[in-house]
């Protein structure tokens, strides 16, 4: 155990958020502590032993405690208990401190503005491809504390978001990486340097045995390495892998250049566990990628159909406008905050944009004179346009790209519900035309 391992043991704990992490975090700490739940949505549906334990805003206010636990989606600036937060500062921590202070299991934390799921993933299989005890949590989709029969050679690779990173304040891995940084979640975190300051935190507590990895390409990491100089070791991955290694890789899912640079940093990594290049290869040879992530989910007939749901900003739907030719963007929701398109002229000549939802105003603000616009009330209705539109040319090549660059809960609870609906209607689309 580690010198914290006693600060979540008798205390009197509020958690903060009842989604995935908030309710893992009452399941693990109820048995030994004395904890209540709050969460801002006094509608959520709730059993009736997390009920018992709920408190109303009133009661709360009146109630002291030791710890307050924080769901990584709760904004301090925005919450019904920002005031009380603010006073209660230095006792706020996360499901990550909870998990640290109580194991010292070898463990891999990654985080950066784009490719964290797919890293993580590919990480993940190329040691379970090794049989070893490895488990795949955090932001990717399960909670760290809900993880079971945890044994001293339990692997973690973790995905760490800036929203998780921020509330920490005793978590710490023995392998950390920051992949890359770009203007992201600006509405969450105010300003960009509020956003790296988040994302460099997971280098905070790190021991003198700890390794950092870095993006040696991203003037954003770089630049900040320097004002920090860290004491640990780092490493300065170059994600631009050499021909030696492409050359050997036949899966199709790393020919685009940012799953290259994820996959640069897991060669790195694992190079701790000295696993042999061939086994490497077969693992990455074999990787399916993660749904909703640059996924090809049709390619026939001169035309090729991408679900990007995981776009939330336009630094991630950038590199697939300049991949593919003829692409219909469809592109909507909810924009983030001074997000920019730092695309060059000579692709916009490539894309026509189909903008659905209710945020026309802003795309079109950002977009306009850049190429031909089209407003759409909802997704269907803009897909049924690009149809249309592709009938007329089917001798071209073409691109239907579903890279919504904004966030989803506009019309969606996450980008898996939005990307799962975008692949429906797609379907729907070809059984009724019976074109497949």
């Amino acid at each position: 155990m580690s010198d914290n391992s006693q600060i979540f043991f008798n205390k009197k704990i509020l958690i903060y958020g009842l989604g995935k992490s908030g309710l893992s975090s009452f399941n693990f700490l109820r048995n030994k502590n004395d904890v209540y739940l709050f969460d801002d949505n006094p509608n959520l549906k709730i059993n009736k032993s997390i009920k018992k334990k709920t408190l109303n805003f009133k009661k709360l206010l009146k109630t002291k405690f030791d710890i307050i636990i924080l769901s990584p989606g709760i904004d301090i600036k925005k919450c019904k208990l920002k005031n009380l937060l603010k006073k209660k500062n230095k006792n706020i921590y996360t499901d990550l401190d909870v998990f640290c202070s109580l194991y010292r299991n070898v463990s891999f934390a990654i985080t950066g503005t784009n490719g964290k799921s797919t890293t993580c993933k590919l990480l993940y299989d190329i040691l379970k491809d090794q049989k070893k005890d490895v488990r795949l949590v955090g932001n990717i989709g399960r909670p760290i504390l809900s993880i079971k029969k945890i044994s001293k050679k339990t692997i973690f690779v973790i995905e760490a978001s800036s929203y998780q990173l921020e509330y920490s304040k005793i978590f710490s891995s023995k392998f950390t990486a920051i992949l890359n940084i770009a203007p992201d979640h600006l509405e969450r975190h105010g300003n960009l340097n509020n956003y790296i300051n988040a994302k460099f935190k997971i280098f905070n507590n790190h021991k003198r045995d700890a390794v950092g990895f870095v993006n040696k390409n991203d003037h954003l990491i770089q630049k900040r390495i320097k004002i920090k100089k860290p004491k640990f070791k780092l490493v300065n991955v170059d994600t631009k892998l050499n021909n030696f290694v492409l050359k050997k890789i036949t899966n199709k899912y790393f020919f685009s250049r940012s799953n290259q640079a994820n996959l640069a940093f897991v060669l790195e990594m694992v190079k701790k566990f000295n696993v042999k290049q061939n086994e490497i290869l077969k693992s990455i040879n074999k990787f399916k990628g993660l749904n909703y992530r640059q996924k090809i989910i049709y390619n026939k007939k001169k035309l090729v159909i991408i679900n990007d749901s995981k776009s939330t900003s336009y630094s991630s739907s950038k590199e697939l406008l300049e991949m593919y030719e003829n692409i219909h963007w469809l592109i909507g929701g909810i924009p983030k905050k001074n997000d920019k398109l730092l695309l060059s002229k000579k692709y916009f000549k490539n894309i026509k944009i189909y903008i659905f939802g209710k945020n026309y105003k802003k795309f079109s603000t950002d977009l306009k004179d850049k190429t031909e616009l089209k407003k759409f009330k909802n997704l269907n209705l803009a897909l049924l346009a690009i149809f249309k539109g592709i009938h007329k040319k089917k001798h071209l090549n073409n691109t239907i790209l579903f890279s919504p660059a904004s966030a989803s809960f506009d019309s969606f609870k996450n980008f898996e519900e939005r990307g799962l609906y975008f692949n429906k209607l797609i379907k729907r689309y070809f059984d009724e035309r019976k074109i497949i």
